[in-house]
C-alpha cells in the first residue's frame, strides 16, 4: 500500500511574504514569548523555518521515507522523553547576541508548546538529556594505578563514570551568526545558498525566515557531577571543549593527541566533580578541523610524503595547499552552548587553544586557568603536531622558574 504523502508543499519563494501564524522573536524571555521552532517536512504549511530537524540526519530520514520504510505523516510521540535534570532558563537565554546557533529552548518544548502540538503541529526538540555510565579502559588503568579514586558516586570501583550527557542539534539564528562573524546577513545567507549548492532556496528568497537548521552535525556535552552547579561562579568549573577526531578519539590512531587530551579532560572533570565542583566535556562535530576525514587524510599523506618526511614547520601548510585553509572550526560559535548552561566562569579549562580561549573570553567567560596535556601524554607520532602547535602560538606554560622550583621543593636547588 502507498503511503499517505503531504498535501501541501509551500512555494519556496514570496515576493512579498506573508504573516505567519507561528513567528518567532528570537531571545524572547520565555518560549512562548519566543515561539516554536517549527522545522517539520511532515506539515509545511506550518515551518517557520529554513532546513529541517535531525542535522546530517535528515538525509537518512528521506531515504527512509522514499524507500517506503518510513511514512512523511509520522510524528514522535513525546511522551516520557523530558530532560532527566533542569537546564536553564538562564539570563543568557534573552541577553542579545548571547545565544545565535542553538534553540535554548529546544529541550522543553513537548511542555512549553503543549497546546501547539495537541493542535497537531509538528514541534519536535532539538536538544535531548539524559542519564549515563562512562566505561573507558584508560580511566579503569588510572584506578587501578591509584591515580583516581572510586567514590561510588560519580567513580565506580568498576571504572563506570556517572554522568548528564545532552546532545544538541544546530539551529542558527542567522542575523546572529551574521553579527557574530563580522558579515552582513545577506551576505552571509548567499553564501550559504551558494555553497550548498542551491540547496536551500530560501536562504535567499525568503528574508522573513531568520532561522536556519543546517544539515550538519551539533554538540553533545558530558556533565561530571551536579549539573545545577554550572551555573554557580563559585563552584570550581573544569572544562574541556574538544573537537570531533573519529580516528584517534574512537580508533586510537597515534598521529595526533586529541584522545590522550580527552581522556585527561574526563580524568580533570572526575577529580572536579568528586572534589564538590563539576566537570564538562563539549564534544563538537568538527572532524578534520571542520574540513572533514577525507581532507584530513589527503593532508596525513601530504605531510608524510613532502620531502624530509612530516615536519613541524610545515605543519599547517600541508593542510592549507590541501584544503585552502589552516582551519575551518572557527571556534566565534562554540561560547553558545555554555551560554545555554549558565556557565559565566571557567576554573580550569583542559585546552591549549587559543582560538577556543579566545572565543570565550570574548563572550564574556571568564577563564582563571589552563591546564595543558601533561608531556608524558602525548604519544610519539603526535611530536610533529603538537610542536606545531606550540610554534602557532597555542597556550604552553613557561619552564618554572628557580623560584617556583624552590617553592615547590622546599629546599634549595642542588647544582651540577
Amino acid at each position: 500500500m502507498a503511503l499517505n504523502k503531504p498535501t501541501h508543499i509551500r512555494l519556496t519563494s514570496h515576493p512579498q511574504p506573508l504573516p505567519h501564524a507561528w513567528s518567532l522573536r528570537w531571545g524572547a524571555p520565555t518560549a512562548a514569548e519566543r515561539g516554536p521552532v517549527i522545522a517539520s517536512a511532515a506539515r509545511p504549511q506550518d515551518r517557520n523555518v529554513i532546513g529541517t530537524y535531525g542535522g546530517a540526519y535528515a538525509l537518512y530520514r528521506a531515504l527512509a521515507v522514499s524507500s517506503g520504510a518510513l511514512s512523511p505523516l509520522a510524528r514522535p510521540d513525546l511522551t516520557n522523553t523530558h530532560p532527566v535534570v533542569q537546564i536553564g532558563p538562564y539570563p543568557q537565554w534573552s541577553e542579545p547576541g548571547k545565544i545565535v546557533s542553538l534553540d535554548p529552548w529546544g529541550h522543553v518544548v513537548a511542555d512549553a508548546f503543549a497546546d501547539a502540538i495537541a493542535e497537531g503541529i509538528d514541534v519536535r526538540p532539538t536538544i535531548a538529556i539524559t542519564r549515563a555510565r562512562l566505561n573507558l579502559p584508560e580511566i579503569t588503568a588510572e584506578l587501578a594505578r591509584g591515580s583516581l579514586t572510586a567514590d561510588g558516586t560519580i567513580l565506580h570501583p568498576n571504572g563506570d563514570i556517572s554522568v548528564v550527557k545532552a546532545a544538541i542539534d544546530p539551529v542558527w539564528w542567522l542575523p546572529g551568526i551574521a553579527a557574530r562573524f563580522g558579515v552582513a546577513e545577506h551576505v552571509l545567507r548567499r553564501t550559504l545558498f551558494e555553497q550548498t549548492g542551491g540547496m536551500y532556496p530560501e536562504l535567499v528568497t525568503r528574508p522573513d525566515l531568520e532561522v536556519f537548521l543546517p544539515p550538519i552535525g551539533g554538540t553533545t556535552l558530558y556533565i561530571f557531577g551536579d549539573a545545577r552547579a554550572l551555573a554557580d561562579p563559585a563552584r570550581p568549573l573544569t572544562c574541556r571543549v574538544h573537537d570531533e577526531c573519529n580516528g584517534s578519539d574512537v580508533f586510537g590512531s597515534d598521529i595526533c593527541t586529541c584522545r590522550p587530551y580527552l581522556l585527561h579532560g574526563i580524568e580533570e572533570c572526575v577529580r572536579a566533580a568528586q572534589s564538590g565542583g563539576v566537570g564538562l566535556i563539549v564534544y563538537n562535530r568538527k572532524e578534520g578541523r571542520a574540513l572533514g576525514e577525507v581532507t584530513k587524510f589527503l593532508v596525513y599523506n601530504a605531510r608524510k610524503r613532502q620531502e624530509g618526511g612530516d615536519r613541524a614547520d610545515t605543519y599547517f601548510e600541508r593542510t592549507e595547499c590541501v584544503a585552502g585553509v589552516q582551519d575551518a572550526r572557527f571556534q566565534q560559535l562554540m561560547p553558545d552552548v555554555l551560554h545555554w548552561l549558565g556557565v559565566t566562569r571557567i576554573h580550569r579549562f583542559v585546552s591549549m587553544s587559543n582560538m577556543k580561549y579566545d572565543a570565550l573570553v570574548a563572550q564574556g567567560i571568564e577563564v582563571i586557568e589552563r591546564v595543558p596535556i601533561p608531556p608524558e601524554r602525548i604519544p610519539a607520532d603526535a611530536a610533529v603536531e603538537i610542536e606545531a602547535k606550540k610554534a602557532a602560538g597555542y597556550f604552553a606554560p613557561l619552564p618554572p622558574t628557580e623560584e617556583e622550583l624552590r617553592r615547590t621543593l622546599g629546599r634549595p636547588l642542588e647544582r651540577m
